[in-house]
């Protein structure tokens, strides 16, 4: 393993999620696949959530079986044991993503639970993800502060990580659903993270405007954060938030910032570049 490499997940479920318009499924189809060229470590390719709910991934079935899976690992996010017990039907998925709010009034907008209903359902799906040969990823959402007054603050984050530790969840990302982060905060939260459980494979899933995302692209990485999360175009943000959606970090900035730093990139930059024009045509 190279100590220096940076692992990359783009997040095209996340960019299509909050679309009003339904993107055809062929579409999509295409467009995973020439993601999949580029030799990303991971894609967050679609989710196995109420077609009610999230309207734009209620083909997410229809996508996978005509993905052609690679060396790239697949995660699909899912909301509930249910959720759980349908991407396990799927050998192709790799990773299960599950969102848990340290923010008691985002965890019932994202799912209709309570955070203690969710850890009540979460030690389920960890076992369910064992039993099935999938491994868990953990989303601390609202991970760097919430916009409705809940209580925040490391400790906070400190207490649910020891409590996912103990469940055997050791892949934990926080997740800054609404952009509220900035560079300083960004650098504190993993400095207390990392220094309280170093065992942990930490990631960083954060949203920010364009103008703002190389700074904290460039935090994630001097936090000694070996995980990162973005979406090309910067497009996405969740629709459960009440906020106005601010998008993901985008992924050509992170290849950019890696690529500044002289840090190994083992990507297809050619494939990625017909992915970007592609993605203009269905985000723009």
């Amino acid at each position: 393993m190279n100590a220096d490499k940076i692992y990359i997940t783009d997040c095209p479920r996340d960019a299509m999620q909050g679309i009003s318009h339904f993107i055809p499924t062929e579409t999509k189809i295409k467009y995973l696949n020439q993601l999949l060229k580029v030799g990303f470590d991971v894609l967050d390719f679609g989710s196995f959530v109420s077609p009610k709910m999230v309207p734009q991934m209620a083909d997410t079935v229809d996508v996978l079986t005509e993905i052609n899976k690679n060396n790239t690992s697949l995660l699909a996010i899912i909301a509930n044991l249910r959720g759980a017990q349908d991407a396990c039907k799927f050998e192709k998925i790799d990773f299960l993503g599950f969102p848990l709010s340290v923010s008691e009034t985002f965890q019932q907008r994202n799912t209709n639970k309570s955070i203690s209903q969710a850890w009540e359902e979460l030690f389920q799906i960890q076992q369910l993800a064992q039993e099935n040969n999938k491994k868990l990823k953990l989303y601390l959402s609202m991970g760097f502060g919430n916009p409705y007054g809940d209580e925040y603050n490391s400790d906070l984050l400190l207490k649910f990580t020891e409590k996912l530790l103990s469940f055997g969840i050791n892949d934990i990302i926080p997740s800054d659903t609404i952009g509220k982060a900035d560079a300083k905060l960004v650098k504190t939260i993993y400095r207390d993270c990392i220094t309280a459980f170093p065992e942990v494979n930490w990631g960083a899933h954060l949203h920010a405007k364009y103008e703002n995302s190389s700074i904290l692209i460039e935090a994630v990485i001097d936090s000694n954060v070996k995980h990162i999360e973005g979406a090309l175009g910067g497009w996405g943000g969740c629709p459960f938030a009440d906020n106005d959606l601010v998008g993901n970090i985008p992924t050509e900035i992170i290849i950019d910032t890696l690529s500044k730093k002289e840090l190994p990139l083992e990507l297809d930059l050619e494939a990625f570049s017909l992915a970007v024009k592609m993605s203009k045509n269905i985000f723009n």
